[in-house]
């Protein structure tokens, strides 16, 4: 019995010796918290999605109180987020302009062309491995496995007639899809943008009729007869500058192929 009650007391020793030691260290080499950082981060929404470009909520609070990042970094919280980090910052919040994610690409089942069927998984990466980068004539055409839709953490993408689209009310421009899209179809523009070149093809006019109906087919008329010269044609294709550009919709009137949505 005294064995026991020996054992008890040792075990009971060690314990409290190793408590008080571990308070001891803890106390020693504690690590002082900005009370502002525990702050930001209760405003954050807690997604940790990667969109601001640092590891998670956590890495963008610390960053935010550091000065290494501004108090609107957070693509997913909005206006609101922003101003609310921005009270405890003690700083103006520029809520800028939202973004969204588009796909530039409109050949659809029915007008884009197939070299043969595709058998075999269903993931965009996986096809770029076959000639052509999947079945569709168009190289740089979307393949419509969604892999950008896998990786979307808010639904905002759905597969429409074998091509991405983005649903712009549910985006919240975090740039998954945009890292994830092997052909790089994916940018992020202006919410409110009315005028998008739906076509990423680098190749001439007379080869992009032979793949898709309704691809670019750079013959410039949307840059000639811009206003503010927001357009320009490189590489075969045109591109809009979304701050440059007004809304005016001259290039869709004037876009023989009606590539510009």
């Amino acid at each position: 019995m005294n064995s026991i009650l020996l054992a008890m007391v040792i075990v009971g020793g060690t314990g409290a010796l190793i408590g008080i030691l571990l308070g001891i260290a803890g106390e020693k080499f504690s690590v002082e918290v900005d009370e502002r950082e525990v702050a930001v981060r209760e405003c954050l929404p807690g997604n940790n999605c990667g969109g601001c470009g640092y590891p998670g909520c956590d890495g963008l609070a610390s960053a935010i109180v550091k000065g290494d990042a501004p108090v609107n970094a957070c693509p997913v919280g909005g206006s609101s987020c922003a101003q609310a980090i921005g009270e405890i910052m003690g700083v103006s919040a520029d809520t800028s302009t939202k973004m969204t994610a588009y796909v530039k690409c409109a050949g659809t089942c029915e007008v884009a062309k197939n070299h043969y069927e595709y058998v075999g998984s269903e993931d965009c990466k996986l096809a770029m491995n076959n000639p052509g980068g999947g079945a569709k004539a168009c190289t740089y055409g979307c393949t419509g496995f969604g892999n950008c839709k896998k990786v979307c953490p808010f639904g905002a993408i759905e597969i429409v007639d074998g091509v991405a689209v983005v649903d712009a009310d549910k985006c919240k421009a975090c740039g998954k899809c945009i890292q994830e899209c092997p052909k790089h179809l994916i940018e992020l523009v202006p919410a409110d943008a009315v005028c998008h070149v739906r076509c990423s093809s680098k190749d001439k006019g007379i080869e992009v009729k032979k793949a898709c109906q309704t691809g670019c087919i750079g013959c410039g008329l949307c840059a000639r007869n811009c206003p503010v010269e927001a357009i320009v044609v490189e590489n075969n294709v045109a591109h809009i500058d979304q701050e440059k550009c007004t809304r005016c919709g001259v290039c869709k009137e004037k876009c023989p192929v009606k590539v510009i949505m």
